[in-house]
This record gives structure tokens, sequence and C-alpha cells, in this order.
């Protein structure tokens, strides 16, 4: 069975990398979805990864820091993040490559686009951290513009709830799941899946979003073969 994308753009979420311990780091939930990105990359999937860094930091909830500073720091949490996520990848057999927006040569490559592009041809995993390296900016917009830079088909938005809502489904019961979606609606509902700027990024582009559930890591490979999970935004 052939996969249905060629090229995706995995964001994953700094809170899904800790599990239920909802800080830090689980290397067994790491495990499981190295498991299912193995998968996928023995599929022929070309995999790029962009990781948040909510387990370590929030910049918007530091206290009154100043927010350049509270950002550069949830930068540095990226970076960890994406070591971490490189070394259990490494674990289930996937050669991967590190690059990050603000350079730190000793343990990952500056990101730039055309040596992505070659990691991709060579069937390697390419992570990208700190953002866009840039203060203002969220870990969203930064997959957003890895996508449209290495001409992805598709952002996939692995999150903590299996899809779209009209309304947090934590809160209330009768929140109702939308299983797709235009980027209008998502711009003029202000609908919570991700800030406007990655969204008005996304439409510009024309690069659809498909939003899941990732305490499900087979979600990746299902949808990477066209299997209907989460909801598709387009």
């Amino acid at each position: 069975m052939e996969p249905k994308y060629k090229r995706i753009l995995l964001k994953l979420s700094g809170e899904a990398l800790a599990g239920d311990k909802k800080t830090g780091l689980d290397y067994g939930v790491i495990t499981e979805l190295g498991k299912s990105i193995k998968k996928c990359v023995d599929a022929g999937v070309q995999i790029g990864i962009v990781v948040g860094g909510g387990n370590f930091w929030r910049g918007r909830s530091s206290g009154g820091m100043d927010r350049t500073r509270a950002d550069h720091i949830g930068m540095l949490a990226t970076a960890m993040n994406a070591l971490a996520v490189a070394d259990g990848l490494e674990k289930c057999g996937i050669e991967v490559r590190v690059q990050t927006a603000i350079t730190m040569a000793q343990i990952a490559e500056p990101y730039i686009r055309n040596k992505a592009m070659r990691h991709f041809e060579k069937g390697r995993v390419v992570i990208f951290g700190c953002g866009t390296g840039n203060p203002f900016f969220s870990t969203d917009t930064a997959a957003a513009l890895r996508a449209a830079e290495i001409e992805a088909d598709i952002f996939f938005k692995a999150t903590m709830v299996d899809g779209v809502y009209n309304k947090d489904p934590h809160k209330y019961e009768d929140a109702v799941k939308y299983d797709s979606l235009n980027f209008n609606e998502i711009l003029s509902n202000d609908l919570a899946v991700m800030d406007s700027t990655a969204a008005a990024m996304c439409k510009d582009n024309e690069i659809p979003i498909l939003v899941f559930d990732v305490r499900d890591p087979d979600n990746i490979f299902d949808a990477c073969m066209g299997k209907e999970v989460g909801t598709i935004v387009r």
C-alpha cells in the first residue's frame, strides 16, 4: 500500500513528549512515537519534525519576564526536546539529523533548507529546533514556515485531542468535533487549532493541516496512509 503523502511536516507539542508526567520527558512515549514514525519512513514517507517546548517552559506564564528573553528560553527548551526525540528515533533504527534556527554547532546543524532537503532525499528524518529563531513567533508558526520551505504535502499537528472542536472538549461535554474545515472558518471563528499567523501561512501556501490525537502514536502512520483520523483543514 502506497502512502498518501510523500513528504510531511509533523508538529509535536512538548506536552505530548511529557506523557502523563505533564512536564519533562517520557521516553516510553518517545519510543512509541518512534515506532510509528519508523513505519512511515519504511513506507517511503519523508518526515520533518518541529517540536514545541511547553513541557519545559512556557513564556506566556513567565511571571513578567521580558518577552524576548522568555521566548529565547523557550527556544532552548525546544532544542532539548529535539535532541531527546532524535535519540528516541535513532534507537528505533531511524537515521536522524537535528537542525536548529539558533546556531549551536556543537550539538546540532544550523538550519539550512537545501541541506534539509538533501537529508530527506537520503531517507533521513530532520528535526527542526528553536522555532523560527525569533521571539514573538510560536512553534506552530515555525512548523507552518518549515512546511512551506520544505514543500511538505501536509502539516500534521499532533495534539492531545482527537481533532478540532467548536469549544474545549475538556471543559464542555456538548463540544462538537469537526471532520473537516476550511481556513476561513478557522480564522473567522477563532477556533483553537493554532495561532492565526500559522493558519494564515498555511492558507496562503495552500498547505492542508491535519489535527489528530498523538496519544495513539499509530495515528501518525494511519494518517500518512490516508486513513481518516482527526480533523482536516483545507
